[in-house]
């Protein structure tokens, strides 16, 4: 304790004359100072004459106390309140895990427990500060394993300037964990989420935000939102392994939206990775991309993927499929390959080995192994490229290169009714 040397020997007289003398701080000592000093090194205070009238008027039972009383009265809780008081808890070789400060605390001997009010304070790890914290209130255990605050918590983490706001803090400091839980609120000058929980794990720099996610980041601009997300503080990353949905934004009007079962997004790069049953919806055109993955690059504005994809043009209602694909967004530019087939509303198909969509034209061109096959007139084509709108059925089959002639096949219908 850091109290001034020799000061816990000395008397003090409470009472008058003929009544018997009390030794107020070796019984302040008695109760909870020297349990305290062994389990915890709790109270840094300044142990003076009024603390310790204070403590003893607030915590002790008179000294006048008949024994009849004693045994007639059922056991009660001995508490102990300090003023201006600082606790602190440190590890095994003397560094700090935590000190916290309050204007009034009360201690609890029989369930070990301090309660602090308004406390603000420090997390340390290795002996170093890494969050401020303030609540309106704490609960601290004796055996020091942990801090619980409760009320408007404001969690700082000075390094990173993440600021994390809730209902309730949880300071596990064997594990390396802060929990902050009861409608979260989390602010850095690259991203902002809500949440039910943050599991911040110190050591990793992670913060697991969990509970109707909704997180925005400022650049580029965009909102995710799932049950859980994971962000890698220092590499500048999220991660969700559950179903998410990502908006992208543009003057504050979304542009792309994105959502697959899971996700990884590259704050640093502007890259998201969306995986199993991926999807992408454009705005403008109105298009569809559906694939297993796709890489999402919003600084490039590229989607690719080398997955087996899906693209719907609703406004011209046409789907092409390929074994992988790329958009460029900006241009409106799609290049699929292997095994392409485009097909149009009434049924009508170009098939190829690379295929050119055009979506601002609205214009296909095909390249190897081309077959063209409309429904009415029923006709195929055959012929190394192709170029046309398959949509009002105006394609051009060409025969390249390669000196191989356009094939036509006329299918006839079925015959009229017989006689």
């Amino acid at each position: 304790m850091n109290y001034q040397k020799g000061r816990h020997k000395k008397r003090v007289n409470s009472g008058k004359k003929g009544q018997n003398q009390q030794d107020f701080p070796r019984l302040f000592s008695s109760l909870s100072l020297n349990s305290l000093q062994l389990k915890a090194n709790w109270f840094y205070l300044p142990l003076t004459f009024l603390l310790v009238l204070g403590l003893v008027g607030c915590g002790g039972k008179s000294p006048t106390t008949s024994q009849s009383d004693n045994a007639d009265s059922s056991p009660k809780e001995s508490n102990l309140t300090f003023f201006d008081v600082t606790l602190e808890q440190a590890d095994e070789v003397g560094r700090p895990v935590w000190k916290v400060r309050s204007k009034k605390a009360i201690y609890t001997q029989e369930k070990q427990i301090g309660q602090a009010e308004k406390p603000v304070g420090e997390l340390y790890q290795d002996g170093k500060p890494i969050y401020q914290i303030q609540a309106e209130k704490a609960d601290i255990e004796q055996d020091g394993q942990k801090l619980f605050l409760k009320g408007k918590i404001l969690a700082t983490d000075p390094v990173n300037g993440i600021v994390l706001q809730g209902n309730e803090l949880e300071w596990l400091p064997q594990e390396d964990l802060l929990i902050v839980r009861n409608q979260i609120n989390g602010t850095h000058k690259q991203l902002k989420a809500v949440a039910q929980e943050a599991r911040v794990k110190t050591r990793e720099q992670r913060i697991e935000f969990s509970g109707g996610v909704i997180a925005n980041s400022v650049d580029p601009q965009m909102q995710m939102r799932s049950e859980n997300l994971t962000w890698r503080i220092k590499e500048e990353i999220l991660t969700s392994d559950r179903p998410i949905q990502i908006d992208r934004y543009n003057n504050n009007k979304i542009t792309d939206s994105g959502k697959g079962d899971a996700a990884e997004v590259n704050l640093k790069t502007k890259i998201a990775t969306i995986k199993k049953n991926a999807q992408l919806n454009l705005v403008d055109p109105p298009t569809q991309i559906v694939s297993n993955s796709m890489t999402w690059d919003m600084n490039a504005e590229t989607v690719k993927t080398n997955s087996p994809i899906s693209v719907v043009q609703r406004a011209e209602n046409v789907t092409v499929t390929a074994n992988k694909g790329e958009m460029k967004i900006q241009q409106k530019i799609v290049n699929l390959t292997g095994n392409v087939t485009a097909i149009g509303q009434r049924r009508q198909s170009l098939k190829s080995n690379k295929l050119i969509w055009y979506l601002d034209k609205k214009l296909l061109e095909a390249q190897g192994n081309v077959i063209y096959r409309q429904i009415d007139p029923p006709i195929n084509f055959t012929g190394e490229t192709a170029v046309g709108n398959l949509q009002t059925e105006d394609i051009v089959v060409k025969s390249g290169t390669s000196g191989r002639r356009v094939v036509t096949e006329i299918i006839p219908q079925d015959a009229g009714i017989q006689n």
